[in-house]
């Protein structure tokens, strides 16, 4: 009730960023709670095919730099709208004229590629309204916002199926309305100062540290994105309801957690909540490949259940590189071009690790996917520690990095 009231209190930029936030993590919820069933029922993928599918899908994470250059004269918020109307028309596409699978893999990009163009704005714009030395506070409120709306949304997902006769199409349909309300809602906002196209194509050596983390985030991302939920689907046979309630169960948790995220990051510092990140991440990678050997089939559903939905908590330590960079820009007008380059190498990478892991899949077994992801876990923690930060406003500072 605190914060409601506080956000009552709040600028007209932030209720309107904040309510396309609720708008857009409902779209999202229900899509992400929907695909990873409608492409076992619809095509019955082997673990390899699903794993390729992650290249068309991860592609414009790829290219979103390249597109943000191109479209370098929408400042922004504007950018961001037109990044809500691409992922409401592939949403809508995916559920109505899916015809093949090569057709599916179009759609699935458009709206993919809205999902990523705004993946960097989201940070820009919510930093843009934060309080000197709130940044971290102010990105966990936002997601908190956008996991209160995940749970509307995957618990639509759970009534709709179990309930009212929702098919795949009906769920995309809704998920493309909400993401048109995001887009107006997006439009509304005052618009701000354009950033130079060239500044969107420079790398700058100042900010190796961030891009390498980005990189080990991007490997990391990736194993759990596409194969912790096809442990549910294809290993442990879990149907919608099941994934939609634990995206639920998920968006319950961080509710709280989002907040107390973005004040450990302005109290503690990136590099503590960084490393921490990669120290849970080793047990969470044993969980995801080794309860089925371990455990009876109850309990390593209930062991997975529980990796999934600690995963799901921690891929929001992602606003801590955001922040980080932030305070390392020499520019301002540095940060949302470093931000959209940091989309790119993250998925330059993130696309070899579904693909690798695929194979690995295939040619060893699930388990070792995820030994691969705890050796990549292992050297996040290591690089973690190498993040260096001028003295904080509060006084706080953190070791220079060896």
């Amino acid at each position: 009730m605190n914060f409601l009231s506080r956000l009552k209190r709040s600028s007209r930029e932030l209720i309107l960023f904040a309510t396309a936030a609720l708008a857009l993590g409902m779209a999202f919820s229900m899509f992400d709670a929907t695909f990873n069933n409608f492409l076992n029922d619809k095509f019955a993928l082997t673990g390899f095919q699903r794993s390729f599918l992650e290249f068309p899908r991860e592609l414009p994470g790829f290219s979103v730099v390249f597109v943000s250059a191109l479209l370098w004269f929408f400042c922004s918020r504007r950018l961001s709208v037109v990044a809500m109307v691409f992922g409401a028309v592939g949403a809508v596409m995916i559920g109505f004229a899916s015809s093949s699978y090569g057709v599916m893999l179009v759609w699935l990009f458009i709206y993919s590629l809205g999902n990523h163009l705004f993946m960097p704005l989201a940070s820009t714009i919510g930093m843009e309204l934060a309080q000197e030395g709130q940044d971290g506070r102010r990105l966990g409120q936002i997601n908190s916002i956008r996991n209160l709306a995940a749970i509307l949304g995957s618990f639509s997902v759970v009534l709709g199926f179990k309930y009212l006769g929702f098919t795949f199409q009906v769920t995309f349909a809704i998920a493309a309305a909400l993401l048109l309300v995001a887009a107006i809602l997006l439009y509304m906002m005052t618009p701000e100062p354009v950033v130079e196209r060239r500044k969107f194509l420079q790398l700058h050596e100042e900010y190796r540290l961030f891009y390498i983390l980005n990189v080990l985030s991007g490997a990391r991302k990736q194993l759990f994105v596409t194969f912790a939920p096809w442990v549910l689907v294809s290993i442990l046979k879990q149907p919608t309801q099941i994934m939609a309630t634990l995206f639920t169960i998920g968006g319950v948790i961080g509710i709280l957690f989002q907040p107390l995220l973005g004040w450990a990051i302005d109290k503690f510092g990136e590099r503590v909540v960084l490393a921490s990140e990669a120290v849970i991440l080793v047990f969470v990678c044993i969980g995801y490949g080794f309860a089925k050997f371990v455990f009876s089939e109850n309990t390593a559903f209930l062991v997975v259940c529980v990796c999934f939905l600690v995963d799901q908590m921690i891929f929001s330590v992602g606003m801590a590189r955001a922040t980080y960079m932030k305070k390392i820009a020499i520019q301002p007008d540095h940060i949302q071009p470093a931000l959209t380059a940091a989309v790119t190498i993250d998925h330059v990478f993130s696309i070899t690790a579904a693909l690798v892991g695929g194979i690995i899949w295939n040619a060893f077994g699930f388990q070792y996917v995820f030994l691969l992801g705890m050796g990549i876990a292992i050297i996040n923690f290591f690089t973690a520690l190498r993040v260096n930060l001028p003295s904080r406003p509060d006084g706080f500072s953190q070791t220079p990095a060896q």
